[in-house]
């Protein structure tokens, strides 16, 4: 049997969430490795690319979310078989990558110099990402792929979910819901999907 081990931050959430739910739902078991911000950065240097997730399949290291979100996600049956659907998926999955990325930029930063950099954030490319992501869904409906559930909706779900939740200093809470109305009845959907509620309940379980 193949032997799986994903390393993530010790959190609900971010860049390893949508693969622990594709594991789970693909009814694979591994080694869910969380450790801490201090940990990380012990370890960082030794991490191709000196970042996280990191997957390892048999001992053999994997980085990099959307290849982890396609490859958990085949195993899962929520990748799309059909080509178009497959690159409508991956879009999704590379819009909040490059999100993810000019947030991180604002990390570590305090007072009034995250201040500024969180309002020239919401101003440009938040803002810029969060209509492209509700325009995709224009298109897709309910979903971003195949009109049903795909790891691009685990992974913008999340995004969804950490933007309205006040964790991020300097970003409205509301932001969503006034630049992309339909992602927050998404995250609503994906919140209640079955899958999604498995995965949770067994995290309390």
């Amino acid at each position: 049997m193949t032997d799986y081990k994903l390393t993530y931050f010790d959190m609900d959430g971010g860049r390893a969430e949508p693969v622990r739910i594709a594991f789970h739902a693909a009814g694979i078991e591994f080694d869910d490795i969380r450790i801490s911000f201090p940990e990380f950065m012990e370890q960082r240097q030794g991490m191709r690319f000196t970042c996280l997730p990191v997957l390892e399949i048999d001992g053999v290291v994997v980085t990099q979310s959307n290849a982890m979100c396609r490859f958990t996600g085949k195993k899962a049956g929520l990748y799309p078989e059909d080509d178009v659907q497959a690159i409508y998926c991956d879009e999704a999955m590379g819009a909040i990558e490059d999100l993810l990325h000019s947030m991180v930029q604002t990390f570590g930063l305090k007072d009034d110099e995250l201040k500024t950099a969180r309002e020239k954030l919401v101003g440009g490319w938040l803002s810029v990402f969060l209509k492209g992501l509700n325009e995709l869904l224009e298109r897709g409906g309910d979903y971003f792929a195949d009109n049903r559930l795909t790891v691009a909706d685990l992974k913008v779900f999340g995004t969804t979910r950490w933007l309205m939740s006040g964790q991020l200093e300097h970003v409205p809470t509301d932001i969503v819901e006034q630049l992309a109305p339909r992602l927050v009845a998404h995250e609503q959907r994906i919140a209640n999907d079955p899958i999604v509620v498995a995965y949770y309940a067994s995290r309390k379980a």
